[in-house]
């Protein structure tokens, strides 16, 4: 903790510890008293605009109310771990000294880091987007631990681990442990978390496993194999009996994407296991048999468009579209711009569905490896399109994504992801992306009309 005030960091700590108080004895009575907190403690101008915003809101919105009475279920190792680390150290003093770091090194740093512990997984579920990866890549232990440690040193506290399958990684939990001052996040297929890692993570109280799903028991083990949702459902219920914050993962298609949000159906069944917060990715044509037919209809993203901050606005589980979202995140934020990924191999990628380097992490610190040409690239074009819905250099933007390729000299880092900028590929993208920008457009204004 070296890098940040350590009397600021004391005194934000104690005044959450103090909101943490208030919510144990009535959360919704005290919130406003938890925001005042809050207030005394944030470091920039946003985090007072936010924290005023969420008070305006707070008496409009039953949501809001919901969502407090829901931190009195959680774990206190969760209360005084994951909830402390996310609030003070990865975002009340991380993010203004993550930009501090950015301005003196002349490069993005970013808010979290995406690496994949291993390759391997338990599952075989058809498109997998890291289905074409080589199965036997690995992180050492030491590797990811020095990452995290460097991390720290430039005040990224979120980590997040994807894969293969992470909790196949036999020291996770201990690297985890090691860390307790970092806020960490997992994608898991959660059919491994049994009683003894469930057990284990209410212990350490510094990791949120976000559960990935496709809808339903059919949909879900269509692609998954033939009970994993029953093994996911039983996963959810140990992690609420212990108060453990988790969330899910879901990928929308155009074959699912109305069977996910159309309804309630799906959403309240997943309040009502206990997800708290959850992340809505679009079908990419990458990885394992890539298949554009799948990919969401510019009517469907539409459709998305206007029913996730429904949903949001109305259901105690927080979701992000991370495409339709664009206006709120200030388009792409890959590429080191405000999170990156490293693979099993140590391959330093732009994004998770970009599987394209030019730099590894083995030999190379993480400062270095920030500041390579494919990144420059990257940052110096973001946003990629005036139009917010449109952030994505893959889907949206892809004669960007390919000058940018170009001009770094990236080179894949498997078999089969140049295909992704092919010509053929490329040019069904386009025209994909074009029809998406009429439907889109006016979405936009309204929103920006509206800010």
């Amino acid at each position: 903790m070296a890098n940040f005030n350590f009397a600021k960091k004391f005194a934000a700590e104690k005044l959450i510890e103090k909101g943490l108080n208030y919510i144990d004895k009535d959360p919704e009575a005290n919130f406003l008293k938890i925001l005042s907190l809050a207030d005394k403690v944030a470091s920039s101008e946003k985090h007072h605009r936010q924290i005023k915003a969420i008070k305006e809101n707070y008496e409009k919105n039953p949501t809001i109310k919901q969502y407090i009475r829901k931190l009195t279920e959680i774990a206190d190792s969760y209360k005084k771990g994951l909830l402390m680390n996310f609030f003070v150290n990865s975002a009340l003093l991380g993010i203004p000294y993550q930009y501090k770091m950015s301005e003196e090194l002349g490069f993005g740093v970013p808010w979290a880091v995406l690496m994949d512990p291993t390759s391997a997984c338990n599952l075989n579920c058809k498109g997998c987007w890291a289905g074409k990866y080589e199965k036997g890549d690995t992180l050492e232990f030491e590797t990811m631990d020095r990452i995290i440690n460097e991390a720290k040193e430039l005040g990224i506290y979120f980590i997040i681990f994807s894969g293969g399958e992470p909790t196949v990684y036999p020291r996770l939990m201990e690297l985890i442990e090691k860390h307790p001052d970092v806020g960490f996040m997992m994608y898991t297929n959660g059919t491994l978390i049994d009683d003894q890692m469930a057990d284990k993570m209410l212990k350490l109280g510094n990791i949120t496993p976000a559960i990935s799903l496709e809808g339903f028991k059919e949909h879900t083990d269509q692609r998954r194999g033939e009970g994993t949702y029953d093994k996911i459902m039983a996963a959810m219920d140990r992690l609420k009996q212990r108060g453990i914050i988790f969330g899910v993962s879901l990928t929308a298609t155009r074959d699912n994407v109305y069977d996910l949000f159309k309804t309630d159906q799906f959403y309240d069944m997943l309040i009502d296991k206990g997800a708290v917060y959850g992340w809505s990715f679009h079908y990419m044509p990458i990885g394992k048999d890539p298949n554009l037919e799948l990919m969401l209809t510019p009517k469907q993203r539409a459709f998305m468009a206007e029913r996730v901050p429904e949903l949001r606005a109305n259901k105690p589980l927080f979701l992000i579209d991370f495409w339709n979202d664009g206006t709120y995140s200030g388009g792409c934020i890959a590429g080191g711009r405000r999170y990156f990924h490293i693979n099993a191999k140590g391959d330093v990628e732009p994004c998770a569905f970009v599987h394209f380097a030019t730099d590894n992490i083995k030999g190379k610190s993480l400062k270095e490896v920030l500041n390579n040409p494919l990144f420059e690239e990257y940052q110096k074009r973001q946003p990629f399109n005036e139009n917010s819905l449109r952030p994505c250099p893959i889907i949206d933007n892809n004669p960007a994504l390919r000058k940018i390729i170009k001009e770094s000299k990236a080179k894949p880092t498997h078999n089969g992801a140049e295909d992704v900028i092919s010509k053929e590929v490329g040019n069904q993208l386009e025209e994909l992306a074009a029809r998406w920008q009429e439907k889109s457009w006016p979405i936009h204004k309204e929103r920006t009309d509206n800010e």
